[in-house]
């Protein structure tokens, strides 16, 4: 890295305060930028879980207007915020890029798509992390989403998966990006699986309560194994987006009518707990991922895992003698998953640390603070 570090100021942006995925990307990103020395400002659209962690790292935080692109906008009824969002996103990002002079404008996620062009405006260099990538949408669609990004000057991907995906849409954009894989928190002394499985298999879900990542899936596999003879007990660990508490009714009614048990836990920042509980973890995607954090933690807990075998699932579930890729959208095969892995739950105990251990190689936390800060203050 050239020049003072600790004389450089950085502005990330980012379109959410959770602490789902790339939330906790974001995280690591601020993190490893003021362990590098950086002066790290974070500006946020709304308050969230993610603030005080923010915060502890070292890093200020911003909350203001913000376009932050959503499918409930380009509906007719969206379209008037989408008209006030951009117009007070756009004042919003001008004056703070003007007041802070940035040396480094870090935007997270393609869906705010004003910061590379307001950035590019004011003269201030840019670096685009994206973290979204779907190969099966309308390449037209996906080349308009990515295409605000050649403002920046560079482009972060993070997975070989999405940047064939951006390729597809936008070869320009492509050329100029690098692939950081995701760096992934590890419980330091995480709890073995049970040595046996007694009474029920204990199956968990981590995620978004939305069709595209398939919670329906695991109560459907769920009662393709207690059609069997075979009891298990279902953990859904996450929460619906807002407008689509429906969904979250249609999965009770479906556990109801299965007679499977479900605990809808809601979401929890702190999901080891939960992991420690568990048997198998399930990531049953039915779209593409453009990686697989969820999936990674669950090799780091020590714990089996079934994913969708497509997209960046399979790059992070790749290579583990503990992870099982199955077809996408079929409960069928998550089931016949899930029956392989108690038959062989001797074998799977006996390799979880090994797989652990790779996992730890490949997404040790520091090592992806130090490559983005590599990118972002080169």
């Amino acid at each position: 890295m050239s020049g003072d570090v600790s004389r450089r100021t950085v502005l990330l942006v980012h379109p959410g305060a959770e602490m789902f995925g790339s939330d906790r990307m974001l995280l690591e990103s601020a993190t490893g930028l003021v362990e590098a020395g950086a002066r790290v400002v974070v500006a946020l659209p709304s308050s969230g879980l993610l603030v005080p962690e923010l915060r502890a790292a070292g890093a200020e935080v911003v909350i203001l207007p913000m376009l932050v692109l959503r499918k409930v906008l380009l509906t007719p009824r969206g379209l008037p915020r989408l008209f006030r969002d951009t117009f007070r996103g756009l004042g919003a990002a001008w004056r703070l890029i003007g007041r802070l002079r940035p040396d480094v404008v870090y935007v997270s996620t393609i869906i705010i798509p004003q910061w590379p062009l307001v950035a590019r405006l004011r003269r201030t260099r840019s670096v685009s992390h994206v973290h979204e990538a779907e190969a099966s949408g309308n390449r037209l669609v996906n080349s308009v989403l990515y295409s605000p990004h050649l403002a920046s000057q560079r482009t972060i991907v993070n997975s070989r998966f999405s940047l064939d995906t951006i390729r597809a849409a936008l070869p320009a954009l492509a050329r100029r990006a690098h692939v950081v894989y995701n760096g992934v928190a590890s419980p330091p002394h995480p709890i073995s699986p049970r040595p046996r499985i007694e009474h029920a298999l204990r199956v968990l879900f981590i995620g978004r309560l939305s069709p595209r990542k398939g919670p329906d899936l695991v109560i459907e596999a769920a009662s393709l194994l207690r059609a069997t003879g075979r009891e298990v007990e279902v953990t859904l660990l996450g929460a619906v987006f807002e407008g689509y508490e429906w969904f979250e009714r249609e999965l009770r009614d479906q556990a109801a009518a299965a007679g499977i048990s479900v605990d809808f836990a809601g979401f929890h920042s702190e999901i080891w707990p939960f992991l420690a509980e568990a048997d198998v973890l399930l990531v049953p995607s039915r779209v593409d991922e453009p990686f697989g954090n969820t999936a990674v933690e669950g090799v780091l807990a020590l714990r089996p895992v079934i994913a969708s075998d497509s997209s960046g699932l399979r790059e992070a579930a790749g290579g583990y003698a503990t992870a099982h890729l199955v077809t996408a959208d079929d409960a069928q095969s998550i089931a016949d998953a899930l029956i392989d892995v108690h038959a062989r739950w001797n074998d799977i105990v006996s390799t979880v640390a090994d797989s652990r251990a790779e996992a730890l190689r490949r997404h040790a936390p520091d090592v992806y603070r130090s490559s983005i800060t590599a990118h972002v203050l080169d």
